[in-house]
């Protein structure tokens, strides 16, 4: 899922993490491997965010899938798998 800005920055406010800036060369490569999505980096690796099911009605919600994991103590190397669901969930945006 390619999400907005404004998303990324609400992501962000509630996952501790950095987005992977759209024109970051490595973007391209990852799309290919995974999709189109917007990417982040946190302390375990590679994730990105799937739609879930909203929690409350008129919410619009993803949970975090990781995709790669760290191999190396410096974050340097990633070693991809099979997508991994978090179960913690981002309330992209709430509907009054």
């Amino acid at each position: 899922m390619r999400l907005t800005s404004t998303q990324v920055e609400r992501t962000l406010n509630q996952f501790e993490a950095q987005a992977i800036p759209d024109n970051d060369p490595v973007v391209s490569r990852l799309s290919d491997l995974f999709g189109d999505h917007t990417f982040f980096l946190d302390d375990n690796g590679l994730s990105v965010l799937e739609p879930t099911e909203p929690t409350e009605p008129g919410v619009q919600a993803c949970e975090i899938v990781n995709l790669a994991n760290w191999t190396d103590a410096n974050l340097t190397s990633l070693a991809p798998h099979e997508p991994e669901p978090t179960g913690a969930v981002i309330v992209l945006e709430a509907k009054h």
